[in-house]
């Protein structure tokens, strides 16, 4: 009887705490199943951050449409295999159309919650004269030159 006990305590346990350490995922697509349409692979990578393009045939251009206010963002690819962030998309519903002339195909990717960009700060050292002057030649005169 304590066995069965601990057992349901267990799986009761781990029913509750799992979902605490699920992924959370950034976007979701609803492929595009048609007939014509399979010759284009289009899916989310693993970490559902980049929508993942690829073919047998060149993908001439694909572009995305948010039904809101900000236009459309159009990529000129004229490759086989291409690969777009999506955290230059806001959340919400965006439509997808890749060109491969003559098909055009159409999915829609959902952005579940703003993806973060990681930026990088670049400081420059103004202190030093010799950098001072990397960065803006006007800077430094003559008599700077001698200073440390």
């Amino acid at each position: 009887m304590k066995k069965i006990t601990l057992i349901v305590t267990v799986v009761i346990a781990t029913t509750i705490t799992s979902p605490l350490f699920a992924q959370v995922n950034f976007a979701k697509i609803d492929k595009n199943r048609n007939v014509q349409a399979s010759g284009l692979y289009h899916d989310l990578n693993k970490t559902k951050d980049t929508l993942v393009l690829k073919s047998d045939r060149k993908i001439n251009y694909v572009y995305a449409l948010n039904g809101g206010t900000s236009p459309a963002k159009e990529y000129y690819i004229d490759k086989p295999s291409y690969k777009i962030a999506l955290n230059q998309f806001k959340k919400g519903k965006h439509v997808f159309v890749a060109v491969q002339q003559p098909l055009q195909i159409v999915f829609v990717v959902y952005v579940l919650k703003d993806i973060p960009i990681l930026t990088t700060e670049v400081r420059t050292n103004t202190s030093n004269p010799v950098l001072a002057h990397q960065d803006n030649p006007k800077t430094l005169s003559p008599d700077d030159s001698n200073r440390r």
